[in-house]
């Protein structure tokens, strides 16, 4: 199924499944009234297989009264508010890239930069480190600071330069400790898009000091979900989709989830070894390889719109704001 949480002109938020390739909505609280499961997105994944299967129930019965157009309602971050939010250092070639790109800025200024720049290489500070490798690391987003399609996402006060960065990510579907690996992809209810969004200026300027990104990610609708949560029975091969990041309608970025040097099963495994992971937990991939404007030399502009696509599961959409007060609007380089 592909789920989703909307919104009707004056009501609050609904629980629905897209139908008809994605043109119709099923709300499927109205399709079966008093039934808690439908009550929420995090109700039903709280629900397990059971609810599952009275959701995939009504897809298929499709009761008249609760069907709307994908037109006349607005989609909404599909789990507005994750029980917790990690993203993990999945895929690992991003992270080389973007410690090139770190240290060819750092070079910029320099009266020989190309020389500057081979030092700087030359020197380890900008290599990756092996933990990389051998475990999932990952960082705690904010899950109250979670956006949705469409929204509009502003550059935090000091930051010129907002970056998105494509990822996509996994819903968790069950609370358990100490998950072996077989069972792993079995604690996985779905998978979303998930962008990443960045304050490239201010993580520049606070990352040297070595405790992680922290403003540079961590503002306001930074972590953008969308546009549905497609169930695991949905995508059996979550490994061989491609991803594609689309600048007013231009293509910036692509690659696929088949290089993903750790998978969720790894992560799953591995976050569960020493306390639970939860029902509604989202693990973020971390960024697929060239998946920033920032690998790519690029900036983005104010009124820029970004789309985020996964195969199998959808475009997530949002449009940029940088205020001019920001210290002004970075210029673009496509």
């Amino acid at each position: 199924m592909r789920l989703v949480t909307f919104e009707k002109p004056s009501h609050s938020p609904r629980l629905g499944a897209l139908l008809d390739d994605d043109a119709v909505v099923l709300d499927l609280a109205a399709a079966a009234p008093g039934d808690s499961a439908f009550a929420s997105m995090q109700a039903l994944i709280d629900a397990g297989e059971g609810g599952l299967d009275r959701a995939r129930e009504l897809c298929a019965r499709r009761p008249g009264g609760a069907l709307h157009s994908r037109a006349g309602v607005r989609l909404r971050a599909p789990l507005p508010r994750p029980a917790r939010l990690r993203d993990c250092g999945l895929f690992i070639a991003h992270l080389v890239d973007g410690l090139r790109e770190l240290a060819r800025r750092m070079a910029a200024t320099a009266a020989d930069p190309a020389a500057r720049f081979e030092e700087l290489m030359a020197s380890g500070k900008f290599d990756l480190n092996p933990l990389f490798r051998e475990r999932v690391l990952y960082y705690t987003g904010d899950h109250l600071s979670v956006s949705g399609p469409e929204d509009e996402i502003t550059a935090p006060a000091g930051s010129a330069e907002l970056d998105y960065e494509l990822e996509f990510a996994a819903v968790i579907g069950r609370t358990a400790r100490g998950v072996k690996p077989d069972a792993a992809r079995e604690h996985i209810f779905g998978y979303t898009v998930f962008n990443d969004w960045s304050a490239r200026d201010i993580q520049a300027m606070i990352m040297p000091a070595g405790a992680g990104p922290c403003e540079g990610k961590d503002f306001a609708d930074s972590n953008t979900l969308g546009p549905c949560i497609v169930t695991r029975d949905e995508l059996p091969d979550p490994y061989s989709l491609t991803m594609t990041a689309r600048v007013n309608g231009e293509e910036w970025s692509r690659g696929t989830t088949d290089g993903m040097h750790h998978t969720y099963e790894d992560a799953v495994v591995h976050l569960s070894r020493d306390r639970a992971i939860q029902a509604g937990d989202v693990l973020g991939s971390g960024t697929v390889p060239s998946g920033t404007g920032f690998d790519l030399g690029k900036r983005l502009r104010d009124g820029d719109t970004v789309e985020l696509e996964i195969e199998g599961i959808g475009i997530l959409r949002n449009r940029v704001r940088i205020p001019a007060g920001n210290g002004g609007a970075a210029q673009g380089s496509s």
